[in-house]
């Protein structure tokens, strides 16, 4: 019998925060484990990250923490008193998988490390991804999404040759490090089926980073090339151009490429003349053939660009896409990439959802990301028995 989820038997507890950790347990329950969030008292601090719904700053209108905590349940607990990381322990004798992404050595010091969960579950499965990793001479420094591009030699290679090095937008760092925590957690409960022994999986956010960066890493090690950024200059065929409503980035690229498809294409026939046809005179008149590009395709948007050259010429082209853009992508909507949740305070809204297929246990939608301490009840009085009596002396003590 197939699984409805390639996860279902697996039980997660998130105590991770901000982008990365919370992404990797999304992706863990979106292919049907239970994952438990476990938040201090005053939530995770990705509760405060804007936007907010509405521009109202309410730690249940998180645009981020509602997307990276869909599919889970729940709670809060204080893990810095003797009661609660008691709980916690309680807690992973019945789980197989902690997420978290805590400085080195802070679980440690609450006796709540690997190496002391896994006395009390030999098969439990442990992700820390943090900045640099548990060991190394910048393992306990701080980091953020910039410093994670710089110091990972992303940036050195992002942007112009004439200016300073280039941080590309958005929190793309995080998003690679959550995914491969997910990936590489798969990989250790596959071992885990076979031999019962769980393992420490140590994920670095500069690791993961430099890991893309494989092209660049190589020519050096093999023959001391520096792979710079891009010339400043260069022609319209081959960089991003701009257009009438936006911008598109037109390469020669494929066997079966041709300048004449290029030509045809735009329908500027001056093109095929021999200072434009002839690649080594192409770059000396650049400048001349850009002005012909450019009033080519001024008139012309995106989408009939695209559809032109990428669709009938079948050249190699694609076009800038906005947020906009993307959100009635039919390309996204054919592959049911977005999907409709409703949160019981934002109301119903449309999220990206799902990063690949499968046939028979693809991702599912289940849950809204949980209000503060939502689940404390169910969780606490279904896993570890406590009464609502009980659970009332927790929260007046100050341990959920």
């Amino acid at each position: 019998m197939i699984p409805t989820g390639a996860l279902e038997d697996i039980r997660v507890l998130d105590l991770s925060q901000g982008i990365a950790g919370p992404l990797c347990a999304k992706i863990l329950g979106d292919f049907g484990a239970e994952v438990i969030k476990v938040e201090p008292l005053a939530g995770e601090p990705g509760r405060r990250m804007g936007p907010f719904f509405h521009d109202d700053p309410d730690p249940e209108k998180s645009a981020f923490f509602l997307l990276l905590n869909l599919n889970k349940r729940g709670v809060t607990l204080n893990l810095e008193t003797p009661k609660g990381g008691s709980m916690f322990k309680e807690l992973v004798k019945k789980a197989q998988v902690v997420v978290e992404s805590f400085p080195p050595d802070y679980l440690a010091s609450l006796g709540l490390d690997y190496e002391n969960l896994e006395k009390i579950n030999p098969g439990i499965v442990v992700t820390s991804i943090t900045p640099f990793g548990q060991s190394g001479p910048y393992s306990h420094y701080k980091s953020e999404e910039i410093v994670a591009y710089a110091t990972s030699g992303l940036m050195s290679v992002s942007g112009t040759a004439n200016q300073e090095p280039l941080k590309h937008g958005g929190f793309q760092s995080q998003y690679e490090a959550g995914l491969n925590g997910a990936l590489a957690t798969a990989y250790t409960l596959l071992l885990r089926d076979m031999t019962g022994q769980g393992q420490h999986v140590d994920v670095s956010i500069q690791e993961v980073v430099a890991s893309t960066l494989v092209t660049d890493h190589y020519f050096y090690s093999w023959a001391g090339d520096v792979r710079g950024r891009q010339p400043a200059g260069g022609s319209s065929v081959g960089y991003i151009t701009p257009c009438k409503d936006g911008y598109f980035v037109m390469q020669m690229g494929g066997q079966r490429t041709t300048w004449d498809d290029i030509v045809e294409f735009l329908g500027r026939e001056e093109l095929k003349e021999p200072r434009f046809s002839d690649p080594n005179q192409r770059i000396i008149n650049s400048a001349e053939m850009d002005k012909i590009v450019l009033e080519a395709v001024k008139d012309r948007t995106k989408a009939d660009l695209f559809r032109s050259g990428a669709g009938e010429h079948r050249l190699l082209l694609g076009i800038d896409q906005t947020p906009e853009d993307l959100a009635n992508c039919p390309q996204l909507e054919s592959r049911e990439f977005f999907q409709e949740i409703e949160h019981p305070i934002i109301g119903k809204t449309r999220v990206p959802f799902r990063l690949f297929g499968m046939t028979a246990t693809p991702a599912s939608y289940r849950t809204p990301a949980p209000l503060l301490g939502q689940h404390n009840a169910e969780v606490y009085g279904r896993l570890l028995g406590y009464s609502k009596e009980g659970l009332v002396r927790l929260k007046e003590t100050g341990i959920i």
